[in-house]
């Protein structure tokens, strides 16, 4: 078995230094972008968490990607940049209009789309997808001293993503493998699945 363990009165479940949400472990979650149409990347007052690195490297795409984002958003980029501090004091995108991310553009239906992962599908950038807090969501990375946790932002746009991944039988850590071995590594992942695999076969034999 993976050394690992559930801390039941956290409702956490630990993977080495890593606390997971049972949230992630439990809730069916598969998103559906035709039902949701990316209001993900819309609804909120600040920006999509960033780092320093990931910073750096909007700025170096920042060509590829120009013509596709708004008058709007372009306006804002070339005043303010790509990211600024919000009243948290974290690195985020800079968003248009109080809400949209400067990143964002509009495919044929008005489905919200990221400018750089529609570059980086096209194949026009090779090394960067996205910002990995926009890649993990709906998961939510918080950093302490001794530990990271990992949770789930629950939030009523994504109750359609919610009925798709119970419809498919798709668990959220499961639909999150891609962002989550980008962030953790593989073989973190694969002791989370094998870690998630006992506690849901040890949940459902007790009922």
């Amino acid at each position: 078995m993976p050394d690992n363990h559930i801390t039941t009165e956290e409702l956490m479940l630990q993977i080495k230094d890593t606390l997971v949400s049972l949230d992630i472990v439990e809730q069916f979650f598969c998103c559906d972008i035709s039902k949701c149409l990316g209001e993900c990347c819309i609804e909120g007052d600040a920006g999509a968490p960033i780092t320093k690195e990931e910073y750096e490297k909007l700025k170096e795409i920042l060509p590829v990607i120009y013509d596709d984002l708004s008058p709007a958003a372009q306006r804002e980029i070339d005043e303010n940049g790509v990211g600024y501090i919000d009243e948290e004091g974290d690195l985020v995108t800079s968003i248009v209009d109080g809400r949209n991310c400067v990143f964002t553009c509009y495919a044929p239906g008005g489905v919200c789309q990221c400018a750089i992962e529609k570059a980086y599908n096209e194949g026009k950038i090779k090394d960067f997808r996205k910002p990995i807090s926009c890649y993990l969501y709906p998961a939510r990375i918080a950093e302490y001293p001794s530990f990271t946790a990992v949770n789930y932002h629950r939030w009523k746009i994504c109750r359609c993503a919610e009925l798709l991944g119970k419809k498919e039988g798709i668990r959220l850590y499961q639909f999150l493998k891609g962002p989550l071995t980008q962030r953790f590594g593989e073989e973190w992942y694969e002791e989370l699945a094998e870690t998630c695999k006992i506690y849901l076969e040890s949940k459902e034999s007790d009922n």
